[in-house]
């Protein structure tokens, strides 16, 4: 219980967290949310990680006079973690995946596998570059990726530009506006935001499902 009132106290108050670690360790701060960054995308076992919103503070705080990191660095640096997680995830389902959803697991069923493999059918690659925006979604999806069929050259190009894509924005975001008096001021609040923000596609999506089923099972 303590462990997880950290975590959810590291999250909404990320920024005063951020400073505290890059006044002490300094240049040590590029390692150290590399490290985030990867294990968040690329353990299945930490989708509880702070991704879009660490990557708006860290932008945030970047951006400061007294701050002596490269935006232009850290934005390298953290795309090659989520590159580089997503791979190790992908091959992590590939060679695990098929005994975790043996049916032995009675959280992993495998249904739920073929029915994550034909949304990969129906939408494609891009599926991962959508992913990327979606909190602990994102953790899972280069492994099921890696369970299914998709070929590993198919994944690797939408993941680089999945990674690309998703570093940039936040990370740029938090570089540009997070200075601003009116987002300082209520850090905690434009957090929220951004979490709900990024869980309100799938939501849709499952609101969506369960009506069309809804649909499909009345009866005439």
């Amino acid at each position: 219980m303590e462990v997880i009132t950290t975590i959810i106290d590291f999250i909404l108050h990320i920024d005063k967290h951020l400073v505290d670690i890059v006044n002490t360790y300094q240049a040590w701060t590029y390692l150290i949310l590399f490290l985030i960054i990867f294990a968040e995308t690329g353990l299945v076992v930490t989708p509880f990680l702070p991704g879009d919103s660490l990557l708006f503070a860290a932008g945030a705080i970047v951006a400061k006079p007294d701050t002596d990191l490269n935006i232009v660095l850290l934005c390298g640096l953290l795309i090659l973690a989520a590159v580089l997680g997503d791979l190790v995830n992908y091959h992590v389902g590939k060679y695990i995946g098929p005994v975790a959803f043996s049916g032995k697991y009675r959280l992993l069923k495998k249904e739920y596998l073929e029915k994550t493999q034909r949304f990969y059918l129906k939408h494609g690659g891009k599926t991962i570059i959508y992913a990327r925006f979606v909190p602990i979604v994102r953790t899972f999806a280069p492994f099921v990726a890696g369970v299914g069929t998709m070929s590993y050259s198919k994944f690797a190009s939408f993941n680089i530009i999945g990674g690309c894509l998703w570093v940039a924005a936040f990370l740029f975001l938090g570089y540009y506006v997070g200075g601003r008096p009116i987002i300082k001021d209520n850090f905690t609040y434009v957090i929220f935001a951004i979490i709900l923000l990024s869980l309100l596609p799938p939501l849709f999506e499952m609101i969506r499902g369960k009506s069309g089923q809804k649909k499909v099972d009345k009866p005439d």
